[in-house]
C-alpha cells in the first residue's frame, strides 16, 4: 500500500546539518569541553536529599525563582535580571527568537560557536560575518564599523571563545555597548576558567547581556542549565520566548545544591587552569604542532592534515574535535584538558602519531 505524501518542511531547514557533537565511545574523551570529574560524592547525596523532596506530579516552578535569587545574590543583582534555561543553548535560540527574525540581523565573529549561525538561520534572520584576525583576536574596528551602519539587532561575542579560547577585552566591549543599540551577548559559558567577566558594565549599559552555564565549571553538562544576566526590561522579552516549564524541578533542585556550593568546585577548577599550561607546552614539544594560548577549558592546535590525525587519535582511543573542515580552522583540532592521566594518554598519542607521520 503507497503511503501518503507529506507536506515539505520550512525553507529554511534546506541544506541545514543538524549539530552534531561527533560525541563517539573511546577510552579518554576529550571532545565535548566537560569537566573530567564528576560531582564529589558528599555533594550527589545532598543532591539526592534534595531531589527525594521534589514532587514530581506536579510542575516545576516556571521560572526557577529560588535559583534565581540565588544567582542574583551572587551577582549583585535583582531576580528580574536573572532567567535561567534549559542549558545555554535554550538562551542561544531566545535571543535569536526574541531580537532575530526576518528582516533583522545578526553579527557573527568566525570562527565561533556555530550554534549562534544555525539559529539565527532557522529564526529566518539575516547573519552578517566580521571574520576574525588570522590570530583569532576580533577585529574590533571592523565589528565597530559595522555596527556604526545601525542596521544590526543583536550580537554575540564569546569570551572565552569557543573553539579558539580567544578573550574578548572589557575595554572593547564597553567601547561596542556605547557605539550601537544592538543587544549585546557576552557569553561567558568558560569564564570561570578566565577569571574575566564583564559584569560590571552591567550597571551602565543596558544593551548588555551576559550568558554562563553550569555545565563547564560545576560537572553538570547532564543537567542542562544555564542562565542570562541583563536589563529587568531585556531579561523580560526573554521571558516572552523560552518555552514554559523549560527546566525541570530535578534539575532546579540540583543546580540549587551545587551552585550553594559553588566554592568546593575552585580546587578543580584550579586543576583544570594548571593543567591547561602544562598540556599547552606538551604540544609546543610535538613535531608539526602549532598550540593556541586559551583562557577556556580546552585548547586548539593546528597540524597538517588534522582530519587524519584525528582518524589516527581516535584509533588510539582518543576523541578530540575536529575543526578541519571549519571555514578559517583548516587544519585545526580541539582538545579538552581532562585529568591528567587523560592528558598524558592524548599527548602520548599525538606524538606518537605526529613522528609516525613525519
Amino acid at each position: 500500500m503507497r503511503m501518503n505524501s507529506v507536506r515539505a518542511s520550512a525553507p529554511q531547514l534546506a541544506g541545514l546539518t543538524p549539530y552534531d557533537p561527533k560525541y563517539l565511545p573511546a577510552d579518554t574523551l576529550l571532545s565535548a569541553n566537560e569537566n573530567p570529574s564528576d560531582v564529589e560524592e558528599e555533594l550527589r547525596r545532598e543532591i539526592m536529599r534534595e531531589v527525594r523532596r521534589v514532587p514530581l506530579n506536579r510542575y516545576p516552578d516556571p521560572l526557577a525563582n529560588d535559583l534565581r535569587d540565588m544567582i542574583a545574590e551572587a551577582n549583585g543583582l535583582d531576580r528580574n535580571q536573572v532567567l535561567v534555561g534549559n542549558g545555554g543553548d535554550e538562551l542561544l535560540f531566545n535571543i535569536a527568537l526574541a531580537w532575530g527574525g526576518p528582516g533583522r540581523k545578526f553579527l557573527n565573529l568566525p570562527p565561533t560557536f556555530s550554534v549562534y549561525a544555525a539559529n539565527a538561520r532557522l529564526t529566518g534572520t539575516e547573519t552578517v560575518d566580521v571574520p576574525r584576525r588570522a590570530d583569532f583576536s576580533i577585529d574590533e574596528e571592523a565589528v565597530l564599523a559595522r555596527v556604526a551602519e545601525g542596521d544590526i539587532d543583536y550580537l554575540i561575542v564569546t569570551s572565552p571563545n569557543n573553539p579558539t579560547g580567544d578573550l574578548a577585552s572589557s575595554e572593547f566591549v564597553a567601547r561596542l555597548l556605547e557605539a550601537t543599540d544592538a543587544l549585546v551577548m557576552v557569553d561567558e559559558a568558560y569564564f570561570e576558567f578566565s577569571r574575566r567577566t564583564v559584569r560590571p558594565l552591567l550597571d551602565k549599559h543596558k544593551n548588555l547581556v551576559i550568558l554562563r552555564t553550569f555545565s563547564k565549571a560545576f560537572s553538570l553538562a547532564g543537567a542542562r542549565l544555564g542562565y542570562l544576566l541583563g536589563d529587568a526590561d531585556v531579561i523580560r522579552e526573554f521571558i516572552k520566548v523560552r518555552q514554559p516549564y523549560s527546566v525541570d524541578a530535578v534539575s532546579q533542585a540540583i543546580a540549587r545544591v551545587v551552585y550553594a556550593n559553588r566554592a568546593k568546585f575552585e580546587p578543580g577548577i584550579q586543576a583544570i587552569i594548571d593543567e591547561r599550561a602544562r598540556v599547552l607546552d606538551g604540544l609546543s614539544r610535538i613535531p608539526g604542532v602549532t598550540a593556541h594560548p586559551s583562557d577556556a577549558n580546552y585548547l586548539m592546535f593546528r597540524i597538517k592534515d588534522a582530519g587524519e590525525v584525528w582518524e589516527n587519535l581516535y584509533e588510539r582511543g582518543v576523541l578530540v574535535r575536529d575543526f578541519s573542515r571549519t571555514a578559517h580552522l583548516e587544519d585545526c583540532l580541539r582538545v579538552t584538558i581532562g585529568t591528567r592521566e587523560e592528558n598524558d594518554a592524548f599527548l602520548a598519542a599525538l606524538k606518537e602519531v605526529a613522528i609516525a607521520r613525519m
